[in-house]
């Protein structure tokens, strides 16, 4: 087992999940995720949005919007939908996943939500289906205006874990609210939402990042994540309010804050231009992590090694 921070396209092949965990615990905190909206027109045509993430240093793709009903990244043509995600990692040599959002219909909303299609949300039919389509991770989340809830999320766990958490990577976790009010007087998420998570079934719980949602400070980070390591999960902190559009300063601080907060992987978000964050700021993230030295390696290692 290597850590997966000097791991390349060959070693992600024959990784199972035990051993893909272990990889990035083994990295200490030098492990980053960029999310990406795969339904929209890419940064520029001709790739997809996460060719773009990975040649700028990310380790692990996770696919935004991905319906399991309706399989489809924009600017793959594959003559089988069902083979979209196994060619996407072909292209990438590196690990993919995708979110499903566990909407409850009885949150207390703040806002109009969205009406998500079947595809999109995190039931049995759908992670089964997530799992034949060869997704590495299943992130159970929430975007904006989605009604999701930490209630939600940990039956959603619970579900996952049986159906699929013997091959596939569980994260879990709220970015930002997700249009319903909070779950907790803390925010969020408390210790007692991070230990119902693990015990459920999560490999990976994640949190927001520092400085990304009101209220999210060091100390606070630092207590929730020092809680998912005590049941025996990682932590990842996310990006997922748009900063991921910042100034670079804005994001080497967060970078630099979420590690001394003991994240063991860094997640930057989609909204930054046209469904990718700034590729820069992916750079910047990485190199703020882990040095030039690992973030150049990983731009310019090829797929064939």
């Amino acid at each position: 087992m290597k850590r997966l921070l000097n791991c390349t396209a060959s070693d992600f092949l024959h990784m199972n999940k035990h051993e893909f965990v272990q990889s990035i615990q083994a990295s200490e905190g030098r492990t980053l995720i960029s999310e990406v909206v795969c339904t929209t027109t890419p940064l520029y045509p001709g790739l997809t949005n996460a060719e773009y993430a990975a040649a700028f240093g990310a380790d692990i793709i996770l696919l935004n919007l991905f319906d399991v009903n309706e399989p489809y990244i924009e600017g793959i043509e594959t003559k089988e939908s069902r083979n979209v995600i196994q060619e996407l990692k072909k292209l990438l040599g590196r690990p993919v996943g995708i979110n499903l959002e566990p909407v409850d219909p009885e949150a207390d909303n703040l806002e109009k939500l969205d009406q998500l299609p079947e595809g999109r949300r995190a039931t049995k039919d759908s992670i089964q289906k997530a799992k034949e389509l060869g997704a590495d991770i299943i992130c159970l989340t929430g975007n904006p205006k989605t009604g999701v809830s930490n209630k939600a999320i940990q039956q959603s766990v619970k579900v996952a874990s049986e159906v699929a958490g013997d091959k596939v990577v569980i994260i879990a976790g709220k970015m930002h609210g997700a249009g319903v009010r909070t779950d907790t007087a803390d925010g969020l998420a408390d210790t007692d939402t991070i230990k119902q998570y693990v015990q459920a079934g999560a490999d990976i719980i994640l949190v927001p990042g520092v400085g990304t949602v009101p209220g999210a400070s060091a100390e606070k980070t630092e207590k929730l994540i020092h809680a998912a390591h005590g049941e025996g999960a990682l932590a990842l902190t996310s990006i997922g309010t748009s900063q991921e559009g910042a100034e670079k300063e804005t994001i080497q601080q967060m970078a630099l804050h979420n590690k001394m907060a003991g994240a063991d992987v860094h997640h930057i978000g989609d909204a930054g231009l046209h469904g990718i964050a700034v590729p820069d700021n992916i750079m910047q993230y990485s190199i703020t992590i882990r040095g030039k030295r690992h973030t150049y390696t990983r731009m310019a290692a090829s797929i064939r090694r």
